[in-house]
């Protein structure tokens, strides 16, 4: 509860480098990028009277972060996060904070299920569940960065004045917005392998300096083997030379077993399995993920 304590106001942020976002429909809640934006700030209000230390966040529009009974996808185990404003504060809205071995937190409904913060393809991607995660590449999603945003200063009111709210200064960094007191994170994720596109070269005979490896950019396909090229690729640093040992790099970062890791041909534009050893020196490599429940035009 440390990271909570005093705390007014706080931001989360992922595994995934993102942050727990309130969605502008007032209802969903997501992950997004921008740090500095309203919609990543929840109050935190501390539920009276329970044996444990119980919280409620409150979202910029007045809703409480709620762990729902409806399913996020038919057939599988996470169940939807929302805003709401229930009649009754019950358990659906308390959660409670557990300190984890690497510096963040986890954040544990009453029925003892976890904020899950998904990754991977679509609808998975940037999606917020409240789950018990079982796979190992996906065990640390439950993990949060705990930003505080305004802290209640601890001291007698005077007059019967309300304690004074001290506001964090913030500071942008990198596009992003970061908090001067914010607890520094250790824990491993996937933003600490993936990053995105920082070039619209299309191929690099060498690495940059620094760099232990080659780059690899990537798209993922959906299900139907379409691109979406409104994404920007992502990248890894990968040192192996063989694909099979980037398909299974790529599957234990993404959590998905059966991908194919293709090449997409420059004359028709069609993805063929890649089979070669990789260039050499390091260069750079674009290539197109597929899942196994694509139905795309894939020539093997």
């Amino acid at each position: 509860m440390d990271f909570f304590r005093n705390a007014k106001s706080v931001r989360l942020k992922s595994p995934h480098g993102k942050y727990l976002t309130a969605d502008e429909d007032e209802e969903s809640v997501t992950q997004g990028r921008n740090g500095s934006s309203k919609s990543v700030k929840w109050a935190v209000e501390f539920v009276q009277n329970s044996d444990t230390n119980i919280i409620r966040l409150k979202s910029c529009y007045g809703k409480y972060l709620t762990a729902s009974n409806h399913p996020f996808l038919l057939g599988m185990t996470g169940r939807k996060v929302l805003q709401t404003v229930p009649e009754r504060l019950d358990s659906s809205v308390e959660w409670e904070p557990v300190r984890g071995d690497n510096g963040a937190v986890k954040l544990k409904t009453r029925h003892g299920q976890f904020l899950r913060a998904n990754g991977g393809l679509p609808p998975w991607r940037n999606s917020v569940t409240h789950d018990v995660p079982h796979r190992t590449t996906t065990q640390e999603w439950v993990f949060w960065e705990v930003h505080v945003m305004e802290i209640v200063v601890a001291q007698s009111p005077v007059g019967g004045a309300p304690p004074p709210v001290l506001v964090v200064e913030e500071k942008e960094e990198e596009g992003f917005g970061s908090v001067a007191s914010s607890p520094p994170a250790s824990y491993p994720s996937v933003s600490a392998s993936f990053s995105r596109q920082e070039s619209n070269d299309s191929f690099s005979s060498s690495p940059p300096k620094g760099i232990d490896g080659r780059l690899i950019y990537f798209h993922i396909a959906d299900e139907n083997g379409v691109i979406d090229e409104g994404f920007e690729e992502m990248r890894i640093t990968f040192k192996g030379n063989g694909v099979d040992e980037l398909k299974m790099r790529l599957e234990d970062e993404l959590g998905i077993d059966g991908l194919t890791v293709c090449t997409r041909s420059p004359l028709n534009g069609k993805l063929y399995p890649l089979r070669l050893q990789f260039p050499p020196n390091n260069s750079t490599m674009h290539v197109v993920v597929v899942p196994p429940s694509s139905q795309g035009d894939i020539l093997f």
